[in-house]
């Protein structure tokens, strides 16, 4: 199939290439048009310097990716593309976007019969090699469309229609908020394993290459801390400073909101917050109290 992939970061310029490599004629744009140069004289894509270019190049019915930051760039690019596009076009935001703005962004193109699909896509920087598993959302006829595109970029069964607009984006919030549990739990492990007597014996790549044989907590996320331990054994280059890209706090809200218990998830969240604090006012609050109830030593600051 023939399609244009907009914003080539390190998502969209993997899944781009796979894309090439898979057969398909890709046309690229990128805000800064280095990487979409690149791109064509690497793996052969063709580069458009602008959005009206890459449709000009593109044939009804088009299909455009997108690869942007969720929020405000794939609004004004949405709104470009309305404008741009005909009828019977479809685009795909596979970003990670909130799928209630799924569900306005459908309504607004459904008036010029443009289609949307929501494509939740996880692979992180291994999908060129591995493949991308693609969660998506939307109407039937468009999945069945575009799906030899999806079929190229993900493994074998790792793609699916999971339901209505909106539905693939739900999917993958809450996929990224059982990995921020998870992360948190083995981060948790690891840590109770370095407090203990015996932490000077403990080689931790081992530990997790151990744990990925036959163990129940064996995973992906077990192999990518065994490459990380045997680069730094102690992690001493790396600062304690955790971001959050979003799905964890929508996977929160959601669950406020439908009155669905989900503490391992939260917890995870509010630690992240958690680890870009320093001497935080809250802690000095408890250590207060520690020392005004039950006179426990305070440590000063120098």
């Amino acid at each position: 199939m023939k399609l244009g992939m907009m914003g080539l970061g390190r998502m969209g310029m993997n899944m781009a290439t796979r894309l090439l490599r898979g057969g398909h004629e890709v046309v690229v744009y990128n805000r800064s048009p280095q990487k979409a140069l690149r791109l064509a004289a690497e793996e052969g894509a063709i580069a458009a310097q602008s959005p009206e270019e890459m449709v000009s190049k593109l044939q009804p019915p088009r299909i455009v990716w997108l690869m942007l930051p969720a929020g405000k760039p794939v609004e004004v690019m949405i709104d470009k593309l309305q404008e741009l596009l005909s009828e019977g076009d479809v685009i795909v935001d596979g970003g990670n976007t909130m799928y209630k703005d799924d569900l306005r962004r459908r309504d607004s193109l459904k008036k010029r019969n443009i289609g949307y699909l929501d494509a939740g896509v996880s692979g992180g920087i291994w999908g060129l090699k591995v493949g991308y598993c693609l969660m998506i959302g939307g109407e039937k006829e468009l999945f069945k469309f575009v799906e030899p595109v999806f079929s190229t970029l993900a493994p074998l069964d790792g793609y699916l229609h999971c339901g209505g607009t909106g539905s693939g984006h739900f999917v993958k919030m809450v996929h990224n908020g059982i990995e921020y549990g998870m992360m948190q739990a083995y981060a948790e492990g690891f840590e109770l394993l370095e407090a203990s007597d015996y932490s000077e014996d403990f080689d931790y790549g081992k530990i997790s290459r151990l744990w990925n044989q036959g163990s129940v907590v064996r995973s992906w996320l077990l192999e990518l801390l065994e490459d990380a331990f045997s680069e730094d054994p102690r992690l001493e280059s790396i600062r304690g400073y955790v971001e959050d890209s979003g799905e964890g706090r929508w996977t929160v809200q959601q669950a406020v909101e439908t009155g669905v218990p989900i503490p391992v998830i939260a917890g995870s969240l509010f630690q992240r917050f958690r680890s870009r604090q320093e001497n935080t006012f809250a802690d000095r609050v408890l250590a207060g109290l520690r020392r005004e109830f039950g006179g426990h030593p305070v440590k000063t600051e120098k």
